[in-house]
C-alpha cells in the first residue's frame, strides 16, 4: 500500500484523515457523554441544504454547508431550551426542511451536480488542497473554543443543572457546544458524507469511553481511534477497491462491537 503514497489525491486524502479526526473526537466526545447523537444527526443532514445552496451559486459547497450547520445548531438549542418544543419534533423540522432546501436549489440549477454522490456518502479521495486548508482553520477554531470554555462544558457536560444553579449561562453554553458540533459536521462531511457523519462522531468516542477515565483521555484516545479507523478504511478501500467512507464506517463499527462484546464477556468473567 505504500504506492498510495505517490498520488497527491491520496496524500490529500491522508491529511484530510488525520486533520478530521482531531475535530471528531474531541467534539464526539461531548456528544457521546451529553447523548446528544440526535441533535447531530439533525445538523448533519439539514446541512444538505447547503450543499444545495453551494451549487446554486456556484461556490464551494462546504462554504454552504457551514451557514446551514451553524443555523441548525442554533435553531435546534433555542427551539429545545427557549421554545420548550419537544427536541425529536425540532430535529425532525429542521432534518427534513434542510433535506428539501437541498432538493429544490439542486433542481434549480442547471446542469448535472457531478459530486452529490461524494456529499451524501463521502469520498475522501477527492479531497483538494483548498479544503485542506478549511478542515485545518476550523480544526484551529474548534480547538481554541474549546480551550476557552473547557470548564463551562465539563460542567454542562456531566451536571447541567448544577451548572445552570452555580449560574453559569447553560444556554449560551449549550449554543456555543452546538456550533462546534456544526463546524465538526462540515469536516466530517468531506470524510464519510453526509449520510454517515453522525457514526463517525459517535463511535470513536464511545471506544474511548470504554477505557478511559477522565474526558481529556478520552478525548485524545477518540482522537487516536478516529485517525486509525480513518487509514484502515482507507488502506482497505484502495485494496479492495470500494467506497472509502463505507469502509471507515464499517472498521469503526466493527471495533465497536468488539470492544462492547470484550467488555461483556470480561464482566461476565468477574461476575
Amino acid at each position: 500500500m505504500a504506492d498510495m503514497l505517490h498520488f497527491e489525491f491520496m496524500r490529500n486524502a491522508l491529511l484530510a484523515s488525520i486533520l478530521s479526526s482531531v475535530a471528531c473526537g474531541i467534539i464526539g466526545s461531548y456528544v457521546v457523554v451529553r447523548k446528544i447523537g440526535s441533535i447531530s444527526g439533525g445538523i448533519a443532514h439539514t446541512a444538505f441544504g447547503g450543499i444545495g445552496l453551494g451549487y446554486y451559486l456556484g461556490v464551494n459547497p462546504l462554504l454552504g454547508v457551514i451557514p446551514f450547520s451553524l443555523l441548525a445548531a442554533i435553531g435546534i438549542g433555542l427551539l429545545t431550551r427557549k421554545a420548550k418544543v419537544a427536541e425529536d419534533t425540532a430535529i425532525g423540522a429542521f432534518w427534513a426542511t434542510g433535506m428539501a432546501i437541498g432538493v429544490i436549489l439542486i433542481g434549480m440549477t442547471p446542469g448535472y451536480a457531478p459530486n452529490l454522490f461524494s456529499y451524501l456518502f463521502g469520498n475522501i479521495l477527492t479531497v483538494p488542497s483548498s479544503d485542506l486548508m478549511l478542515i485545518l482553520l476550523l480544526d484551529l477554531l474548534i480547538g481554541v473554543v474549546v480551550w476557552l470554555f473547557s470548564k463551562e462544558f465539563l460542567a454542562v457536560s456531566f451536571d447541567e443543572e448544577y451548572a445552570r444553579v452555580s449560574g453559569l449561562k447553560t444556554v449560551a453554553i449549550d449554543l456555543v457546544m452546538l456550533s462546534l458540533i456544526a463546524l465538526t459536521v462540515v469536516i466530517m462531511v468531506r470524510v464519510v458524507g453526509i449520510v454517515m457523519v453522525i457514526a463517525l462522531l459517535t463511535i470513536p468516542a464511545a471506544v474511548a469511553r470504554m477505557y478511559s477515565r477522565t474526558l481529556q483521555g478520552m478525548m485524545a484516545l477518540a482522537v487516536l481511534l478516529s485517525i486509525a479507523f480513518n487509514l484502515a478504511g482507507l488502506g482497505l478501500s484502495w485494496v479492495f477497491d470500494v467506497a472509502s467512507g463505507a469502509t471507515v464506517i464499517l472498521v469503526a463499527a466493527l471495533v465497536f462491537l468488539l470492544s462492547g462484546a470484550s467488555r461483556m464477556l470480561f464482566r461476565a468473567k468477574r461476575s
